[in-house]
């Protein structure tokens, strides 16, 4: 009877870690439902046309995610026609952080005009799903079949402070290489930005 508590405290304990370290590279997405600037809930399941999707875990306060702001509308406008559109996550608790409500969330969208959904993470109960610790946090997903595989986690490039000085575009080489068919050179990086905001 020990033994086999034992053996199932273990288990739970490896479920647990697992869970909370996130996806990996190669693990399958689980689908979600988040409400949308627009009011309208949304789940990757709607993008009926869509071959992947570069979920960017981001807000509306961090500097980090201001920076990339345009550069993350660029991506959506270069790469959704393609297949792979932007889906843009705000993990943070707007009582934690004020400047993250869903209020916020929509002045701000409609200031930098974001072409892409701007999903409000309510209850905070998808970023731990994925693991992001960041804002800006990169997932690229692609479909492979009826699977959402993770192909590439990390930063979107090299240099969050200067668009123009940018030597390393690692998101933009991992969605070409998925596009062209090819293995990915690099498939994780380290995510700079600001931790993700948890109410105490």
């Amino acid at each position: 009877m020990k033994k086999t508590m034992l053996t199932l405290s273990l288990v739970i304990v490896t479920v647990t870690l697992t869970f909370s370290q996130g996806y990996k590279i190669g693990d399958k997405v689980a689908d979600f439902k988040l409400k949308n600037i627009d009011g309208k809930m949304v789940s990757l399941a709607d993008f009926k046309d869509a071959k992947g999707y570069v979920v960017i875990f981001t807000c509306n306060h961090c500097p980090y995610a201001i920076a990339y702001e345009d550069r993350i509308i660029a991506l959506h406008n270069k790469y959704a026609s393609k297949g792979y559109p932007v889906v843009a996550i705000n993990p943070n608790d707007p009582a934690a952080q004020p400047q993250d409500s869903y209020e916020k969330m929509i002045e701000r969208a409609n200031e930098k005009k974001f072409p892409f959904v701007y999903l409000f993470d309510e209850g905070q109960k998808v970023y731990p799903v994925f693991g992001a610790t960041r804002t800006p946090h990169v997932y690229l997903v692609n479909k492979k079949g009826k699977d959402m595989v993770v192909e590439y986690i990390g930063t979107i490039d090299d240099n969050y402070k200067e668009a123009k000085e940018v030597k390393e575009t690692y998101l933009t080489n991992a969605i070409d290489a998925l596009i062209a068919g090819k293995k990915l050179a690099v498939t994780e990086t380290k995510a700079i930005g600001c931790s993700i905001k948890v109410k105490k």
